[in-house]
């Protein structure tokens, strides 16, 4: 069974972070939530979660994906974070996958993941200026390698299954998505 770290800061995006924890558990992933602080954290809307663990206690074993929810001030927390920089450039190095939706590319992309690589994020959050070595593009979710990117909110779902995809398989990303009957415009491979 594939792992997954969501580390959650104060001010995360709500809607992404519970649609990505959701799908990935519809699929039979392992989702350690794991909170920045102890106890409850608050989203950027104000839906308190009670992560699984804390940071520091899930930081005492491996996974195959950490997966970066935005939301402000959630990503800026995250990106401030030495023990999350440094967990993404040790699972960088190991070959394993990478993921941040909304304004937490911009937390990929400072800890040098996304040099060299296309990305996508919240319109604004990856500025060309200061990242001149990502290619910043405006898709909706973008798998360049190790490295998964998604635009918001509005993206969270295709950013979920498709990490379902890349972890279980495309069998089971579609059994997921069956179950949560989708428009078919917005099934894979339909239009």
């Amino acid at each position: 069974m594939a792992t997954v770290l969501v580390p959650l800061a104060a001010g995360f995006e709500d809607l992404e972070a519970v649609t990505i924890t959701d799908l990935l558990r519809r699929a039979q992933v392992e989702v350690v939530t794991a909170g920045l602080t102890d106890g409850p954290i608050r989203g950027s809307r104000g839906t308190a979660i009670i992560p699984d663990t804390t940071l520091d206690r899930a930081l005492t074993r491996d996974y195959d994906m950490i997966v970066l929810p935005g939301g402000q001030p959630g990503a800026t927390h995250l990106e401030q974070d030495a023990r999350i920089r440094a967990l993404l450039q040790k699972m960088a190095k190991q070959g394993r996958y990478t993921a941040a939706i909304c304004a937490a590319p911009k937390v990929l992309a400072a800890a040098g993941l996304l040099d060299g690589k296309r990305a996508t994020s919240f319109p604004g959050s990856l500025e060309a200026g200061l990242f001149p070595k990502v290619r910043i593009e405006s898709l909706d979710v973008i798998a360049d390698g190790k490295v998964i990117t998604s635009r918001g909110p509005g993206t969270a779902m295709d950013f979920a299954l498709t990490l379902i995809e890349l972890l279980a398989g495309a069998d089971k990303r579609n059994q997921v998505e069956a179950g949560l009957h989708r428009p078919a415009s917005h099934r894979q491979g339909e239009s």
